[in-house]
């Protein structure tokens, strides 16, 4: 894949990894809908794959590097939808592309398959959606995003219908000259999870908003994600060597499942020698607070020690505690939510970006 990452960088600033998969029985069409980061005439490509990058919810039945089946893609096609837009199941659409795979409308996914669109020149401002329009079937594992935060409909029954189930573009990718490739690889806390669906207020968006377009910024959030998954080498890691920047902000849901503390610090030490090893500089966050219990509150002030005083010579570390903790003896305890709210993340996204880590 170095092709496509060489040549292309993310121009969206929505969470739209492979978090969990899907069976169906029956020819589908779907709508998903991107909002663009920086507007003008670009040549895109859309990056997808046909395997999971993280364990979803308990791990009992979708696991993190799962290669789904083969499915194939029929048409898909960019709609540029007005950025006014409240209805999405009856957008106003400006303009459509027909996109294709070597030249050609239809594509088959393989099992362990990544495929990219050939590149097509569009024209969408800042704030306009780009809406992914794809017919498809597959009688097997397809890949989706179970926690979504972006509009996602089916044509069911002569309408479009809110549905999730359906493949996402890993990379709404821009041929664009940038400064920096930023990733912001995570969890739920990454992704927005506590933010409103649509509105673009999680952390990571609120500082790709507020940082220089100069450079790109790839959202790599996903719920219920772990260190474990990540420190795998696999395709979510794979991901995250291709940027110059990542911020690492993991290991709530390794407390919350149960993890021990030296396996979580093992882990997350893993990771930051990875993309070290990669030429990735890593700013690396504190794990969050979140209501822990006594037990988990002891491995989580044993991971925060361990980051702060044994990985800060591998990584720069922001700290999330003296932002979303609440006040001493209660640092364990989330201010604005276990999945901060929109006030939460902005307060923390105006701290990140006042260190000009960028």
């Amino acid at each position: 894949m170095n092709y496509y990452f060489d040549n292309y960088v993310s121009n969206s600033l929505a969470p739209s990894s492979n978090q969990s998969y899907f069976c169906d029985e029956s020819k589908c069409i779907s709508r998903s809908f991107y909002k663009v980061h920086v507007g003008g005439k670009f040549e895109y490509s859309f990056l997808f794959s046909n395997t999971i990058y993280s364990t979803y919810a308990d791990g009992s039945y979708s696991q993190a590097n799962l290669k789904c089946d083969k499915w194939e893609i029929f048409s898909l096609k960019a709609l540029v939808v007005d950025s006014k837009t409240r209805d999405f199941s009856s957008p106003k659409i400006i303009r459509e592309y027909q996109l294709t795979f070597d030249g050609k409308i239809s594509k088959e996914v393989e099992i362990d398959g990544e495929i990219f669109t050939d590149g097509i020149v569009i024209n969408a401002e800042k704030g306009e959606y780009i809406c992914l329009e794809m017919e498809f079937f597959g009688d097997g594992k397809i890949p989706y995003f179970e926690e979504i935060l972006i509009p996602a409909y089916r044509y069911i029954d002569g309408k479009w219908q809110e549905n999730r189930k359906s493949p996402l573009a890993n990379m709404i990718g821009v041929r664009r000259n940038v400064d920096k490739k930023i990733g912001f690889l995570g969890d739920s806390i990454t992704e927005g999870l506590g933010t409103p669906i649509n509105a673009y207020k999680g952390w990571s968006q609120q500082i790709g908003e507020k940082s220089s377009e100069n450079n790109s910024y790839w959202n790599l959030g996903i719920g219920f994600g772990r260190a474990d998954d990540i420190a795998t080498d696999g395709i979510w890691l794979d991901r995250a060597k291709n940027l110059d920047i990542v911020t690492l902000c993991i290991g709530v849901n390794d407390i919350c499942q149960g993890f021990s503390s030296s396996k979580i610090k093992d882990n997350i030490e893993k990771i930051v020698k990875i993309l070290n090893n990669n030429g990735v500089r890593v700013i690396l966050f504190t794990v969050p607070p979140f209501d822990y219990d006594e037990e988990r509150t002891k491995r989580w002030k044993e991971v925060n020690e361990f980051i702060t005083n044994k990985l800060s010579k591998k990584a720069e570390i922001f700290d999330t505690i003296s932002i979303w903790g609440k006040e001493s003896p209660y640092e364990n305890m989330a201010r604005y939510g276990g999945h901060p709210n929109v006030e939460g993340c902005e307060v923390l996204a105006n701290e990140f970006v006042n260190k000009n880590y960028f």
